[in-house]
């Protein structure tokens, strides 16, 4: 019987296989495997709860995102009735004291008007009294002017008594 090369990877090929089933490769490969699946089933579940506590935070500022838009809303609004209610208080001011100011102008220009006439009133009587002074010394003689004197005389004697 001649053996060839055949029958030597044969014998080659059956001594690994017994090799093999001696060291307990295939078990060692399937632990292997269910380590490595068991690893990659962690590895997803890790994921997955990863991505679910993701979502919860994310619903979770996006509710805290919208009570601060609304709190922001709520601020403006108040913000906009406070200057609404500032710019009614400083309307309002104003306007009183516009009132206050044409009062007090109509005031002093009665004062003014007041002033005036009497001013006028006054240098009118200076003016009479200057002319009827003229007048009565042009006018008047000195035995006039001495029955005026002692009759002024008289008058105030009698009413110092």
């Amino acid at each position: 019987m001649a053996f060839d090369a055949t029958f030597f990877a044969l014998v080659g090929l059956v001594l690994f296989f017994v090799l093999i089933a001696y060291l307990k490769v295939p078990g060692m490969l399937a632990s292997s495997l269910d380590e490595r699946a068991g690893n990659i089933k962690e590895e997803l579940a890790e994921a997955k709860r990863l991505r679910e506590e993701a979502q919860h935070l994310l619903a979770e500022y996006q509710r805290k995102r919208k009570e601060a838009e609304a709190d922001a809303a709520n601020i403006i609004a108040a913000a906009e009735r406070e200057a609404a209610a500032l710019t009614a208080e400083a309307k309002v001011k104003t306007e009183e004291f516009v009132a206050r100011r044409n009062a007090l102008s109509e005031q002093k220009i009665k004062q003014a008007e007041t002033d005036a006439i009497s001013a006028v009133r006054s240098a009118a009587v200076d003016l009479a009294i200057a002319a009827s002074e003229k007048l009565i010394a042009e006018k008047t003689t000195a035995a006039t002017k001495a029955g005026l004197f002692n009759n002024a005389v008289g008058e105030v004697k009698a009413r110092l008594n």
